[in-house]
This record gives C-alpha cells, structure tokens and sequence, in this order.
C-alpha cells in the first residue's frame, strides 16, 4: 500500500503547488510569492504541517471534521462500500442500500415531517437542488410565477452560480454575473455592526420585517422561499437577537413561503442539537445538509424535505441530478458518522459539557481591550475586533485590517482561527475535550495581544469617523 508519508521538502512541495495547484478564495499571485502551509496529518482536534508543528485547527477544517480527525471507523467504512459497491447511480428506477439506509437514518433525525432526502456532493450543490425544487413546487400547485428566492446579505449558501445567488455576498456578486434573476436580498440581523441606537429586541424584528416589505413589493405571488442559516456560519457567525426568528416563521406562514434552513454548518450536533433550526426554535419546511453530515470525510450533501412538499415534487418527473447523488462509498461513510455522534453521545455533551465551558472561556475574552463582543452558540463563535468598544466602532482602515492581522497572529500561535472582516470565528471539532479549549483560548488570547500591539505600533488603533 502506498503512503506519502516521507514527503518532499517543503519549499519544493510549495513551488509545486504554485505551478499546479488553483485554490479556492486565494488571490493566486500572492499565495504563490508567500507559499502555502502544508498539512501532511491530523489527529482529533489537531493538524500537523509539513515541518512538524502541530497546530489546534479551531475551524474543524472548513467547519465539517465534527468527529475529529484520524477516525479509523470511517476509513474502514469506505474500505468496505468500495470493495462491495464502488459505484452506482440513483438514476433510472435504481438505488442502492447505503442511499436508501442513509435517507432513512437523516428522516429519523430531522424534526417534524421532514422525511426525504434528496442527495447531491455538497452545500452548493444542493441549494441549487432547492432552487429548482421550490419553483418546480409552485408551478405544479398552479403558481408558476411563484419564482423569486429570498435571502439575506453577507449570508453564504455556497459558491456555484445558484447557491452563490442566494448568498448575500458583495464580493462574490462581483465576479461572474451574479446573482442570477429571480433572487433578492435583505438586511442581515447583525446588531453588533448595524443595530445602531436599537435595542437588540428591536432591530431583531426590524430585521425580520424586511421580509414582509420585500414581500410586498415584490409580491407576494411572486416569493417562493425565503432560506437562512439559523446562525449566520461564514458570515462571521451572526448570531440574531431571539426576536428575529419567530417573526420570520409568522410571516413566512402569513404569506405562503417557504422557509428554507441552511444547516450546512449548523447541522449534526454543531450548536447543541442535531439542527441548528432545533436551537433556535423554528420549523422549516426544507433543510439543506452537508458538511458534518460525513465529518468531511467524504464529500456529500442533500435536501431533506417535508411530506408535503415531497408529494407534490412526486407527482412529476423532476428533471435534476448529479452523477454522484447518493454516491455508495459517501453514504456509508455518513452512516458510521452519524453511529459515532449518536453512540458517542457527542451531540448531547456540546449541549451540556463543551459548549458551556467554551461559552464560559469565550466570553471571558471580552476583557480583552481589543474584543468588543463574544458571541457563540454551541462550539460555534465569534469575537469582534474594534477600537472603541462603547461606540461599537469599526477600525479606519476599513474592514479585515485588524482581522488578517489576528489572523497571521494565530497561525504563528498554531491556531486556525480564521477571520471574516474583523469578527473572528471558530468552529472546533465536536470532540474536542476541556483541556484543549484551554489550549485554544490560551493561544486566541496570546494572538489577541500580539494583534493589539501591532495595531498600536502601527497606528492602527484608530475609529472610523
């Protein structure tokens, strides 16, 4: 059996990657001058690079590894599906016993009437399966212009044309034409950066009101769905105050819209509870899944849908789908996933051993003179970097200065804390015990202070006007 344990020197392995290798969200020329890190292992919650440091990845990779790293169970339960069954499509009248036992599995999980899963290979992938599910709903209950998808600002539904659509992202809108017609967006309910004067009661159901407005100006036999992740992931982990989301679901219910989770990061125990829609306490009718549904290991997503919705969807042909919808080896990998989380008890102890104690540490960093707000909802948090903590003020050098700055800081800390502007996020692996949350909270904190020494040493530490 092969291995690439004994790899090449870094420096060389770095000049292969710049010649070769396109990354995703990388300015390219730049990447290529400084060179990439170089990740060669990983075990639990931690990452080993190319020269032998171990780093705490603080991101569960890109939000997904949720039972850690180096889980033999899963390798074996791909080694398994690929000797029996490698391959085969759900196409044609055909289907397979790890889609069908999968499909079964996440109905059993999923709240309420939500019992069936259509799959696709990610996220992206399968919120463009709901854009095409909610028009082709509507038009077969006679309301075919019943088209128009809404969404919020900085929210991210994925990076295909469609699913980069229903994201609210400026600079993704930027590049390749998008958003394509029939998607519109509104507010975020962010208080910390725009909630102004407003309690946060208030400007959460000013936020939430948006919708009624677009609703009615648009239409309302024009809006077909409105989709959101219960806690904003991507977006800088935007957590909205409690008034927001049971005035979405009045109004959604008001108007005959569909309401659309996007548990892509939020789902399979992230936030305390198997859906992150279960946390914050509202029902969709259609949740979006990947991400921590295979802890990464393999890359697969899906719809799962209500009753309803899935029998007005049966009574036509629905022309979709992907080569790799229900791949086998993905599905099996899911399975023993979802055994682990469940048999482990993983879901329950973020609920009530990790997530409180991350909770604790986390919004102890608010004494820092650098952090003005601490939010965090299971093992999913965000911190906001500012110079003027009473005025809530961004930084004059605009957004994202101080954020890359805390960023290089926690890499040179052998931390992956990422940052979106200047909130930065975590997401840890699920297992991740207290121990390491001391570990994590110690590194943050050292980054934190080396972060406000440089803004201070440059003349950083400066307010917007």
């Amino acid at each position: 059996m092969s291995t690439i344990t004994n790899h090449l020197p870094t420096d060389e392995l770095q000049a292969l990657d710049a010649a070769h290798h396109m990354h995703p969200f990388t300015h390219g020329a730049e990447l290529a001058g400084k060179g990439a890190r170089v990740i060669t292992r990983a075990r639990g919650v931690t990452l080993t690079d190319s020269e032998g440091n171990d780093i705490l990845d603080a991101m569960a990779g890109l939000w997904c590894v949720n039972v850690g790293y180096g889980r033999d169970e899963l390798a074996d339960a791909a080694a398994r599906q690929m000797r029996e069954l490698p391959y085969y499509n759900t196409f044609f009248q055909t289907t397979h016993v790890p889609a069908i036992a999968l499909a079964s599995k996440l109905a059993e999980l999923a709240p309420g009437d939500l019992n069936h899963v259509f799959f696709a290979g990610s996220g992206s992938e399968a919120n463009d399966t709901n854009i095409r599910l909610v028009r082709t709903y509507w038009a077969q209950k006679g309301r075919p212009d019943k088209k128009v998808i809404i969404s919020r600002k900085n929210a991210y539904h994925g990076s295909s044309v469609g699913s980069a659509s229903l994201g609210g992202m400026g600079g993704m809108h930027a590049q390749g034409g998008l958003p394509i017609p029939g998607i519109h967006h509104i507010d975020q309910p962010n208080w910390w950066a725009e909630g102004g004067d407003m309690t946060p009661e208030e400007f959460g159901l000013e936020r939430a009101r948006q919708l009624e407005q677009a609703i009615a100006e648009l239409g309302e036999d024009r809006v077909a769905a409105f989709i959101a992740e219960p806690v904003q992931g991507a977006g800088g982990v935007i957590v909205p105050p409690d008034s927001y989301w049971p005035e979405i679901r009045r109004i959604c219910d008001k108007h005959d819209i569909l309401l659309i989770a996007d548990e892509v990061i939020c789902g399979f125990g992230r936030t305390g509870n198997w859906f992150g829609s279960q946390t914050v306490g509202w029902r969709p009718d259609i949740m979006t899944i990947a991400k921590g549904l295979s802890s990464g290991y393999q890359p697969i997503g899906g719809s799962i849908i209500s009753d309803e919705i899935a029998e007005v969807i049966g009574d036509t042909e629905f022309n979709h789908g992907y080569t790799y919808s229900g791949h086998p080896v993905a599905c099996a990998v899911a399975l023993e996933n979802l055994r682990i989380l469940e048999e482990e008890g993983i879901v329950d102890r973020v609920r009530d051993r990790t997530g409180p104690y991350l909770k604790e540490k986390w919004e102890e960093l608010t004494d820092h003179p650098l952090v003005g707000e601490a939010k965090i909802v299971g093992l999913m948090g965000s911190i906001a970097l500012t110079p003027d903590k009473a005025a809530r003020a961004p930084f004059a050098a605009g957004p994202g200065a101080a954020g890359l700055i805390c960023r290089e800081a926690c890499f040179a800390n052998n931390l992956v804390m990422r940052h979106v502007g200047d909130r930065m996020i975590i997401s840890p692996p699920l297992v991740i015990e207290p121990a390491e949350i001391d570990t994590l909270i110690h590194r943050a904190r050292a980054a934190l202070d080396q972060t406000h020494a440089r803004l201070r040493d440059e003349g950083l530490m400066k307010a917007a006007s």
